[in-house]
């Protein structure tokens, strides 16, 4: 299982309850190379952990803070 995926389900209670949060088998979160864009917005929604952290190739690098 790829790290983001250990942290977030860390975050949201388990393996188990953040696949129910994102409506689909825990098994699939072990053969997951990467977060499948399609999941990214409920992913970072159920964890805290941001878009850009969890697909930069998607969503491009995190962008600093507002001044």
């Amino acid at each position: 299982m790829i790290k983001i995926v250990e942290t977030a389900a860390e975050r949201a209670g388990g393996i188990v309850s953040l696949a129910r949060e994102l409506g689909i088998k825990h098994n699939a979160l072990y053969s997951w190379n990467r977060v499948p864009a399609e999941h990214v917005l409920k992913f970072e929604r159920i964890t805290g952990v941001s878009r850009h952290k969890i697909r930069p190739d998607v969503f491009g690098e995190q962008p600093e803070a507002v001044r």
